[in-house]
């Protein structure tokens, strides 16, 4: 008998190749492998008995088991006695010790699985949900100027909408990411992307500001939170050799939801008749349709990932080993077909699980009421998210991620920031331009005559109009100063930036205009009568320069498309951290040539050159930060990682937009040295070229 359980301890854990095996499951799955060859090498050529319950045994004398293996047979069961014993310190130390053999398991694993239709399909379904990413990001910027007079919106609101879906997303980012390491990555992102599409589909139809800004902002949230979980959930079905190159064709999602939303605002706003009125009070415009379809690309991703299966390397991290080998055999099974290699058996019999420390206690059905339950499951939860996010900042991690931090924020400050400075100053040049070609007519003096045309860019002093019509007409840009308006009537008459300062108005009637109060500027209003003014804000003109600035989107997001295949191709090869400070140096050199963007054609030039040089340090983050985190902190690192990211473009669209029309040395000066600084500092990073996933 004490053979017979020396055989079994040298049997039942055993090392082959760099990978880890034990037990096999009892789950009726052919598990492939030599366990018959093994049995035949320790066993010697004795007979066989039968006990009294005919249990079949062996001889008396069955080989000496190795020592290493009695170690481990003893390790392996006296923790299952005094655990609750024993000191968090010594069970977390066994748990890293069963991570690092997982990952190099894990890693011999996804090898023996391949690279296949399994991880193509997956790009693409995580594709589509990077690209919501890109699509939330330019959207609010292409309707604001349509939205603006659809509900009468003040700068100050202007600005607020602008900055409110970084704020969602900065959120949504730290929050979700969390409770990816503790919930699932599939689970995380279908609520992720379930909020973003509820709630920017539901944002075409509300009228309000009010509510159009809620809506954005748990839009905002719930795609945010989902940019850590894709990157974090397609490196864990990658190999060493294929992450990075990868990871970086990945992003190019990104990249293709700028161009969506670019060209989509093209054909879609700039045909304000797409759409229909309820009453006077409900009006569906051409930008809300616009809205709507840019939640499309979120939904087909939320309807593909419901047929992609969890992350098995998070399955592993929990100890749920059956269902990550299922999942993995699916893998393997799904790719060998592809290949035309359909007999290929998969080999693995048993994948080392990490020690569970992480205690969750479960209240019973017939404990407190549904409430008290589920408040103690959230609260339990949230406590675990928050334990993870503190242990970022542990002695093991801290220096890492305190530079990365400073990394993505110097990295995002600069380029959010000059994103946004690029169409403000292009629309500045034009405006400017525009200003340049206005006419000035001087002591004008007409009588009896009838306005029904447009009147744009114009600029009328001391004039004198008597008994005139304005019937039907528009203004745009004009301006009247010290002039005269006796027994005149107005009707049908819409203005834009349109004012009347020190006129003297007499007896004129106004009927249905939107020549409000404020657009009378000191002046004396004898004898004047308004009757039934236009009510709401109405879209009175198309802008000429909406094209320009769909076209600039367009080309700044087209032109990462040679920065993405660099990236790809070389990321594997010279490694992430030169990637990084290369990058972010060359963009750094482009700032500098803005001193000479004196045009409209220069400044789009140089902003393609910038977002085509920037573009490789941002897919080189997203590869670091995946790697140098362990699976149970890898999304919780990456959303702290991103909410600060969107933190520092918050900040930058806000300090690049305050110069506009200012000066433009402060802007190129901050974004540059910005760049510099976090160029430098990504050098002294680790490499994770080399470097398995934990």
């Amino acid at each position: 008998q004490g053979g017979r359980e020396a055989n079994q301890v040298s049997d039942d854990y055993r090392y082959q190749d760099g990978s880890y095996e034990g037990y096999a499951p009892n789950d009726g799955y052919y598990r492939g492998g030599d366990e018959h060859a093994h049995e035949e090498d320790a066993q010697s050529d004795v007979t066989e008995g039968h006990d009294e319950d005919d249990e079949v045994y062996e001889g008396e004398y069955q080989g000496i088991p190795h020592p290493d293996d009695i170690k481990e047979k003893q390790k392996q069961r006296a923790p299952a006695v005094a655990d609750e014993y024993r000191d968090r310190a010594d069970l977390m130390a066994e748990r890293m010790e069963d991570e690092e053999q997982l990952a190099h398991q894990y890693e011999n694993i996804i090898e023996e699985c391949g690279h296949g239709r399994f991880q193509w399909t997956l790009f693409f379904v995580l594709g589509l949900a990077l690209m919501a990413d890109g699509v939330e990001v330019f959207v609010v910027g292409f309707v604001l100027p349509s939205a603006e007079k659809d509900m009468c919106l003040s700068s100050s609101n202007k600005g607020m909408l602008g900055l409110i879906v970084y704020l969602g997303m900065m959120v949504g980012a730290v929050t979700l990411g969390g409770l990816a390491d503790k919930l699932g990555r599939k689970k995380c992102l279908i609520i992720s992307l379930s909020i973003n599409s509820a709630f920017a589909f539901l944002s075409s139809f509300v009228q309000g500001y009010g509510f159009f800004l809620f809506c954005r902002l748990i839009s905002g949230l719930g795609i945010g939170g989902s940019l850590p979980i894709v990157f974090a959930y397609f490196s864990e079905f990658l190999s060493r050799e294929k992450r990075g190159e990868h990871l970086s064709w990945l992003c190019m999602f990104w990249m293709i939801g700028g161009i969506y939303a670019s060209a989509m605002a093209w054909s879609i706003i700039p045909h304000y008749g797409w759409g229909f009125s309820m009453g006077t009070k409900y009006h569906f415009h051409s930008w809300r349709v616009f809205v709507l379809v840019c939640s499309l690309p979120c939904i087909a991703s939320l309807v593909a990932l419901k047929f992609m299966p969890e992350s098995p390397r998070f399955l592993l991290e929990i100890g749920k080993h059956d269902e990550a080998w299922m999942i993995l055999k699916q893998v393997h099974d799904t790719n060998m077909r592809a290949k035309g290699e359909p007999e290929r058996v998969f080999t693995v019999s048993y994948i080392k699980t990490p020690k569970q420390v992480d205690e969750f206690i479960e209240i019973q059905s017939s404990t407190g009421t549904w409430y008290q339950r589920w408040l103690v499951r959230i609260t339990t939860t949230f406590k675990q998210v928050w334990d993870n996010v503190l242990y970022c900042l542990t002695a093991q991690y801290r220096m890492n991620t305190l530079m990365l931090a400073v990394v993505w924020f110097t990295m995002a400050l600069s380029y959010y920031g000059l994103i946004v400075w690029f169409p403000d100053m292009i629309r500045y040049l034009q405006e400017a331009a525009y200003e340049s070609r206005v006419k000035i007519f001087d002591e004008e003096e007409v009588s009896h005559f009838t306005f029904n045309f447009t009147l744009e860019n114009q600029i009328h002093r001391n004039g004198e109009y008597r008994n005139d019509k304005f019937i039907g007409m528009k203004f745009k840009q004009v301006r009247f100063e010290d002039s005269l308006f006796e027994e005149c009537y107005f009707e049908d008459v819409t203005s834009s930036e349109t004012f009347f300062e020190n006129c003297t108005i007499i007896s004129t009637v106004f009927y249905n205009t939107d020549l409000y109060e404020h657009k009378f500027i000191n002046c004396r209003l004898i004898n004047s009568t308004f009757l039934k003014e236009k009510e709401g804000c109405h879209l009175d003109f198309e802008e000429d320069n909406d094209f320009l600035i769909y076209l600039v989107s367009f080309l700044g997001s087209l032109s990462v498309l040679p920065g993405n295949i660099i990236s790809a191709l070389l990321m594997d090869k010279i490694g992430r951290i030169k990637m990084i400070g290369g990058s972010m140096l060359i963009s750094a050199v482009c700032c500098f040539f803005l001193f000479f963007g004196n045009s409209e054609s220069a400044m789009i030039g140089w902003q393609c050159l910038f977002c085509g040089a920037s573009i490789a340090a941002w897919n080189a983050l997203d590869v670091i930060t995946v790697e140098l985190y362990p699976t149970d902190k890898r999304a919780t690192a990456f959303g702290i990682l991103n909410g600060l990211c969107k933190f520092g473009a918050i900040l930058g669209n806000s300090i690049f937009a305050s110069f506009v029309g200012i000066t433009k040395v402060v802007p190129i000066l901050l974004a540059s040295s910005a760049l510099v600084g976090g160029g430098l500092l990504a050098l002294r990073l680790p490499e994770t070229r080399e470097q398995v996933l934990m």
